[in-house]
């Protein structure tokens, strides 16, 4: 939920609730990140989470970045903000690295990649868990050699950035044949996300293995979301999803508008393509244009409610707990004694 949805008042809301809450580390400074967790512990003092981006690849062609620049012209034009200059940094990095760990917070999850071993140990070391997001059950071994805590098994259905480790081989496997492919492959805790909007959907990836459900897009209507109101308007819809590239140059899952249709040549170039278009996507949604701006969900978007974040876990944990109840009811009346025939 990086990039505005995510919040201290949200996360804390999940916490206080029962759930895990997290915060988006992404695209923020390492000052905006340290306000957030600070903010968070003054409102809840249940554990959280943080997640950061990893690393970016080789940059990408230059050519192909200023071909697609220049295509961009009529967007600035039309929203009047210049298009921005490509840049291949690494989201400060080093920087939250060092600051999650001075700041204790319990759970480090990261997408985009792997890190290296030892950093991983480095927050061991700090009294954190390291959870990787993985989209193949290949990425879920190297995550597990890595030292890994546990893994983010991030079906295609979610919404948002792939977490794949290479953009040019994203995973792009259902969670429910995610989950089944991963389990042979590592005794690691499975953290399920993709398509969870309901509490059928959170008891199925328990039956199917997974320690726990992970939900973005049904969170982005709550009261305590950031979420700016054309983007709420276009997940309290049926319009159908996609992914693209148009945004960020790294593929991504949205609901689909104008700028998709227009720029899905853009290259596989993250961060780069992000730092083009971020003025102007900034501009088209303080101008609430749904059509100028990325309106990242995922596929079960439509089941999303404006209802208070903590009523909502308490909701899906009910739910879920109905639903495997009564599975197990049903199975051991199936397995007991057949009544007589009448």
């Amino acid at each position: 939920m990086g990039g505005g949805a995510s919040t201290p008042a949200l996360a804390a809301a999940v916490a206080e609730a029962g759930g895990l809450g997290f915060l988006a580390a992404g695209y923020k400074s390492p000052a905006a990140v340290r306000e957030d967790i600070e903010a968070l512990k003054s409102l809840t003092g249940r554990p959280f989470g943080v997640n950061l981006f990893a690393p970016p690849g080789s940059p990408a062609d230059a050519a192909a970045i200023a071909a697609f620049a220049a295509s961009l012209e009529p967007e600035a034009d039309r929203y009047g903000t210049p298009v921005g200059a490509p840049k291949h940094d690494d989201d400060g990095w080093e920087a939250k690295l060092a600051l999650v760990a001075s700041l204790e917070v319990p759970v480090v999850s990261f997408t985009f990649g792997c890190p290296e071993p030892q950093v991983i140990d480095a927050l061991h070391d700090a009294g954190a868990v390291a959870w990787v997001t993985v989209t193949t059950p290949q990425e879920a071994r190297l995550a597990a050699e890595a030292g890994a805590d546990a893994l983010v098994v991030q079906g295609a259905e979610a919404g948002g950035h792939r977490g794949s480790f290479d953009d040019g081989r994203p995973g792009e496997i259902g969670l429910l044949a995610l989950l089944q492919l991963v389990h042979p492959v590592t005794d690691l805790p499975m953290v399920a996300t993709g398509g969870i909007a309901t509490g059928r959907a959170v008891a199925a990836v328990l039956a199917l293995g997974a320690a726990a459900a992970q939900l973005g897009t049904s969170f982005m209507l709550c009261p305590e979301s950031a979420t700016a109101p054309a983007h709420r308007a276009a997940i309290d819809s049926d319009t159908e999803t996609g992914l693209t590239r148009a945004f960020t140059g790294r593929l991504a899952r949205g609901i689909a508008n104008r700028w998709m249709a227009e720029h899905g040549d853009a290259p596989s170039a993250y961060p780069d393509v992000h730092h083009l278009t971020a003025g102007i996507r900034t501009a088209a949604r303080e101008r609430g244009d749904p059509d100028g701006f990325h309106l990242w969900a995922g596929e079960a978007h439509a089941l999303a409610e404006p209802i208070p974040a903590g009523e909502l876990v308490r909701r899906l944990a009910a739910e879920a707990r109905a639903v495997l109840h009564g599975s197990s009811q049903a199975k051991e009346g199936a397995s007991g004694p057949r009544s007589p025939a009448a």
